[in-house]
């Protein structure tokens, strides 16, 4: 590609993902249950999975299934009911080890997994091994670890070789390593993408990095033609962003596979809905701000909002208002990553007026 956008040869950035953890954390708890198919998921009719075990995901049970579904798949598993509590205590515990032994920008994902710019460490590699040691003999999580010049190589490679990997590699490696993988793979790329580069005869890697640009701009739009042309070779900017001061409150998870069903997606924004009020009221805080964020197998992010009169922790308010945005949006397709957000905190200053209420907005 003659456009190509330019590396910064110098970054060295790490993805830390904790294997498996919220069923690691109830191993941890349960350690009779180590080697067995365990499952951790609400009770309910519409209940999803949180997490698997490995010994569970070899039967097809994934994040965000159904737990019918998953009870379907693997008769043998051992079902948790998930203790987010335990999950954020025990998440506290790894990264306060990591912040202690890196002490470098940092971004936070979600509970178990975040990304590192390791750029200034002196022998970044070494830090990183002896990082992933401490952790597990302190606190008996696991970290798979992967290292590339991007947080895109670092993402790719940090899956590649779980659980307890450790994987290093430039971005001519990732090229050349996932070359045959299909185009799944790739991080923003969902099933129902993958179904339109197959009807152009793209299903692997090396089959888009071989494609005209115009073709794919010509199927898929400038923004995300322009966008895939990239990412096939693994081309990434994005900044490692730490936050200095946390100005709202999020919960979001991307689905292993993307997500039509509905009643999956208000399970989901429930669960993300009751951990963020028992965070808030365990800190007493309050918020009156409530948000989704949406984002579709087409890579299509949309988020909506609504400030309420009063600032509140209720679980019920928060919830029923999460669902509001989420029925009224009404996904016309698969969705990848679904959120939470609370905003507007009692000892903020107030903000500018808010959009009218409901108004959609699209991130670029």
């Amino acid at each position: 590609m003659s456009n190509e956008p330019s590396e910064q040869p110098r970054r060295v950035i790490a993805h830390l993902d904790c294997d498996s953890f919220y069923a690691s954390v109830e191993l941890l708890r349960h350690p009779e249950l180590r080697g067995k198919p365990v499952v951790v998921a609400g009770s309910g009719p519409r209940a999803v999975v949180t997490t698997a075990s490995y010994e569970a995901r070899r039967y097809g049970v994934h994040s965000a299934m159904s737990a019918a579904h998953a009870r379907r798949l693997c008769p043998d598993a051992i079902f948790i009911p998930p203790d987010f509590q335990a999950y954020r205590e025990k998440s506290r515990e790894v990264w306060g080890i990591v912040d202690e032994r890196l002490a470098c920008p940092m971004q936070h994902i979600s509970l178990d997994e975040a990304y590192a710019d390791v750029t200034a460490i002196e022998k970044p590699l070494r830090a990183l091994r002896e990082l992933v040691a401490a952790v597990r003999e302190s606190s008996g999580i696991t970290i798979s670890v992967g290292v590339g010049p991007s947080r895109l190589v670092a993402k790719t490679a940090s899956d590649a070789e779980k659980p307890a990997g450790f994987v290093v590699l430039s971005r001519e490696q990732a090229c050349e390593r996932f070359a045959q993988q299909p185009t799944r793979l790739l991080q923003g790329v969902g099933p129902r993408t993958q179904e339109r580069l197959a009807e152009l005869g793209m299903r692997t890697v090396a089959d888009l990095q071989a494609a005209a640009e115009a073709a794919l701009v010509g199927r898929f739009g400038q923004r995300m033609g322009r966008w895939l042309k990239a990412v096939a070779f693994f081309h990434d900017s994005s900044p490692v962003e730490s936050r200095v001061a946390a100005k709202s409150n999020s919960s979001e998870i991307t689905f292993d596979e993307d997500v039509e069903d509905i009643a999956v997606l208000e399970e989901t924004v429930r669960r993300m809905a009751a951990d963020l009020c028992g965070s808030m009221k365990r800190k007493e805080v309050r918020a009156r701000t409530i948000g989704i964020k949406i984002r579709l197998d087409d890579f299509t992010n949309a988020t909506r909002a609504r400030t309420l009169d009063a600032f509140t922790y209720d679980v019920e308010e928060v919830t029923a208002v999460a669902l509001d945005l989420l029925r009224a949006y009404a996904p016309a397709r698969p969705v990848r990553l679904i959120g939470v957000r609370v905003a507007t905190f009692e000892d903020e200053v107030a903000p500018p007026p808010a959009p009218p209420a409901d108004q959609l907005a699209l991130e670029v």
